[in-house]
This record gives structure tokens, sequence and C-alpha cells, in this order.
């Protein structure tokens, strides 16, 4: 035990603030993949429209597009414990709300539809917040073990969350699911509030609010094209996000009419997906730093995109769970080594800013699941969904092989 606990990947929980940091996550985490199998679930049992589940997850995009820069620019300024406070305590109460209106029986469409906006608001919030925090606590050096780490947590959260409340939609139809989301974020708010206050530099919060937020933002943008590792980090996360990742908006279609399996099945494929995420994640915590950044990246991406293809052909439960493990595993190190990328390049003052066009870039997943329901109604949810993935593997290729310093990022 001691011998793990001195390991380098481990070292980083040697830090209080880290470890609370850590403690919210897990709860924040497992109501944020709780939420990606019960909202779209309850959607479909309201309206049985592949559409509308698309659309469920898809108007998130709203207040990802008006807000996210904002909130990274209030992540350079303001305590990022405050904010974090705030949105966690927020989306908690809308979950709350939303278990209130299934179980009364009064939930409507526009109840699923107005709760995705202002969670997913809260959640741009958090997430530059949250991100900036793991660098503010832990020493540089152990930058890319801390997010290992975090992504780690991150993807336990995915393999066991979409089970846990595909177990309780079973047991309590969405009402209790949502309860159980409300509970968990309550407890992250309780974790977070425990955070000493960590102020940034005050040169540097000194110069951000000199600055108007278009004028931040607008800095901020400039920082991360003119940063190549940046700029090519979050292209890439950009196009796996809006072209392969959406296919999970249509796994309540793959699970219930495709493959027969209903919710519970639904739960394993999202958990089998977490499970080689997790796998992933454990690499990256033990041995990311070593890794060839940029090669891994683009790879790992590359054959996700492939992956996703199979898997829309798959007629097997049992195959379809397989290629949901290696999905996972291509997932993480696609994503979480971009993050890893665009922290350790971005200077501490552009560092909200820099993340929130991660975040946006890496939440256009929600832009796609519009897309690829519309596309589902006229190829089919199978053709869809192979489109889509193609289309994300090619733009890969082309992003490798146009900008080859993508290729070089250590």
């Amino acid at each position: 035990m001691q011998t793990m606990r001195n390991h380098r990947a481990f070292k980083v929980l040697h830090y209080r603030d880290f470890r609370l940091v850590t403690y919210g996550q897990i709860f924040g985490n497992l109501g944020f993949w709780m939420d990606e199998l019960s909202r779209g679930w309850l959607i479909y049992q309201l309206t049985d429209s592949m559409v509308q589940l698309g659309l469920a997850r898809g108007v998130q995009f709203v207040p990802l597009l008006l807000f996210a820069p904002f909130a990274g620019s209030a992540a350079d300024r303001y305590s990022r414990k405050t904010l974090l406070l705030f949105s966690q305590a927020a989306n908690g109460c809308l979950f709350a709300a939303l278990a209130v209106l299934i179980y009364n029986g009064m939930v409507q469409p526009w109840h699923v539809y107005l709760t995705a906006v202002l969670v997913g608001m809260m959640q741009v919030i958090q997430q530059p917040a949250r991100t900036s925090l793991v660098c503010d606590t832990v020493p540089p050096e152990y930058l890319t073990n801390a997010i290992g780490l975090t992504s780690l947590i991150f993807n336990g959260a995915r393999l066991a969350g979409p089970a846990l409340a595909g177990v309780i939609i079973a047991f309590s139809d969405t009402s209790g699911a949502f309860a159980v989301q409300a509970l968990c974020l309550f407890m992250a708010t309780l974790w977070t509030a425990q955070l000493r206050p960590l102020l940034l530099p005050p040169e540097d919060t000194a110069k951000a609010r000199r600055e108007t937020f278009v004028h931040s933002i607008v800095e901020g943008w400039k920082f991360a094209w003119r940063n190549e590792a940046v700029r090519s980090g979050i292209t890439c996360t950009t196009i796996v996000s809006m072209l392969i990742f959406p296919f999970t908006a249509l796994l309540p279609v793959f699970a219930r009419d495709l493959l027969g399996v209903g919710a519970s099945g639904q739960g394993m494929l999202l958990a089998a997906m977490g499970f080689g995420a997790l796998i992933s994640a454990a690499i990256i915590t033990v041995a990311g730093h070593r890794l060839p950044r940029g090669k891994v990246i683009l790879g790992s991406s590359v054959i996700y995109g492939l992956l996703v293809v199979a898997f829309s052909a798959s007629p097997w439960f049992g195959l379809s769970l397989a290629l949901m493990v290696v999905i996972g595993l291509c997932h993480v190190h696609a994503n979480a080594l971009v993050h890893t990328v665009v922290q350790t390049y971005s200077s501490a003052e552009y560092r909200g800013r820099t993340m929130a066009l991660f975040n946006m870039s890496q939440m256009l997943n929600t832009a796609g699941s519009m897309i690829i329901g519309v596309l589902a109604v006229a190829l089919g949810p199978r053709g869809a969904v192979a489109a889509m993935g193609m289309a994300g593997a090619l733009a890969i290729v082309a992003l490798a092989v146009f900008v080859p310093g993508a290729r070089r990022i250590k």
C-alpha cells in the first residue's frame, strides 16, 4: 500500500486541495453520466422519436455557444471555487425538480428540453473552473498524472453511472434516477465547499479584469490559434466530438429496437465503453508523461472512427459490447491527452480561456447529436452512425497530413 501511495501516479493525492477536487469529481461525474442515459431514455419514452432523442442532447449546444467563452474568461477573473459551487448546486436543484415532475406524472417533453438547456449552462460554467483547479492544486511536473487520474475518475463514473441509472430505471422509472443524480451533485458541492480559497496571481486577475469580457475572449482565442500544439489539439477534439462521439445519442435506438436489450442493455453498452475508458485512463495515469502524445492522439482518433463504423453494423449484443470496450479506450486516449496538451502548452493567465475552448470543442457532440438524429431519419440509425464515424476518421487523417506539427506534439 505504501509503495502504491509513493508511486508517481498517486503522489498527486498527497495534495489536500487536489484530493477535495477529486472527491467532488467522483460525485459530479457520476451524476453527469447517469444523466447521459436517463435523459435520453425519458425523452424516448415520452416521444418515441429519434429526432427528439438527438435534439434532447443537442439543445445543450445553445448555452455552450452562448456562454462557454464567457465562462472561460470568468475562470481567469474570479474564484474558480465559487463558480464550481454555484454551478454544481444549481444542477442538483434541476435534477431534483425533474425527479419530482416525473414522480407526480406531470413531466412533459418541454421540461426535458428546458432542464437540458439549464443543465448545459451550468456544465459550461463548471468545466473551465474545474479543469483549471486541477492545474492550480498540483505542481506542473505532476500535471499529466493528475489529469490521468481525473480521467480515471471520469471514466469510472462512465462505467458506473449508466449502469446504475439503468438499474434504477428498471425498478423505479426515471424519477428515481434523477433523484440519485441530484444527491450526487449535492455531495459534490459539499466536497467543493471545503476547498481553501485558491486565488490567481494578483497581476493576472488585475490584467484580466481591466479588459472587457469580449476583449478577454478574443485574446484567449488569439493565444490558442498562435500556439500550434493547442490549436492542433482543439481541432482534433472538435472532429472527434462532432463527428464520432455523437453515435452515443442513438444508443437507445440500438438498445431497444436493433439489439432488443432495453434500458439495462443500454446501461451495459455505456458501461462497456466506460470500462475501456477506465483502462485507458489508468494507462495515462501511470505512463502518460512518457507517451508520444501527438501520435497517440491522432492514431487513437482514427481507430475510434473506424470502430464506430463497425459498431453500426454489429448484429449481436456481445460483439457490440466488445466493440464498446475498445471504443472507450480510444476515446480517452484521444481526449485526455488533448486535455493535457492544452493545459501544458497554455500559460496560467490564459488557461481558463483555452480550457473553455477545449470544452467547447469537446461538447460539440451536442451539435453532432442533432445532426445524427436527422441523418437517422434519412439513412436509418445504422447508416447515420456509419457515415458520421467514417467522416470523422477521414477528417483526422487529413489533420495529420496537412498539419504535420500535430504528430510531433510531445
